[in-house]
């Protein structure tokens, strides 16, 4: 049985971060990820991401089957929503549903997050999953220049 837990992304090394970030499969589903990835940007983007945690009390981790670093994700402030990305590795694609279904119900514990929103840009087309899971596209978004489409997931029962 496979073991997922999460960690802070300080605890994995810029390295493993930035070989995941410059791989070819992720990079066509990451259109904010603009210019080379390397160790410098890799230091940048996980100070970026504790500082959320800094200031909003939640963040994004790292993301671990059975010890071992197989992606990134988690919930971040976008507005008044919290946002849930997550950003595997190839090697752990299969994973997506479970390590999303472990994090929403974190998410239907933590009383500050009532929904949760999915921003998903065009090249993801497989979108079964979300409206599954109850999720309703809200429509389209542009962030930076990139477009993505919305979906919103209450994380509470009336």
């Amino acid at each position: 049985m496979t073991k997922i837990t999460f960690a802070r992304l300080s605890t994995i090394t810029v390295e493993d971060i930035a070989a995941h970030m410059a791989d070819p499969a992720v990079v066509p589903h990451m259109p904010l990820l603009n210019g080379t990835w390397d160790k410098q940007r890799s230091a940048d983007f996980v100070a970026m991401k504790e500082a959320r945690w800094a200031q909003d009390g939640l963040g994004h981790w790292a993301i671990l089957e059975d010890d071992a670093y197989v992606g990134w994700g988690g919930f971040q402030r976008e507005g008044h929503d919290w946002d849930f990305g997550l950003v595997l590795k190839p090697s752990a694609f299969g994973l997506g549903m479970k390590i999303t279904a472990q994090a929403l119900e974190f998410a239907r514990c933590d009383m500050r997050i009532p929904s949760v929103t999915f921003l998903l840009p065009p090249t993801r087309t497989k979108l079964g999953a979300l409206t599954r899971m109850g999720a309703e596209f809200e429509g389209e978004v542009t962030l930076d220049g990139a477009l993505f489409r919305k979906y919103r997931l209450p994380t509470s029962t009336p």
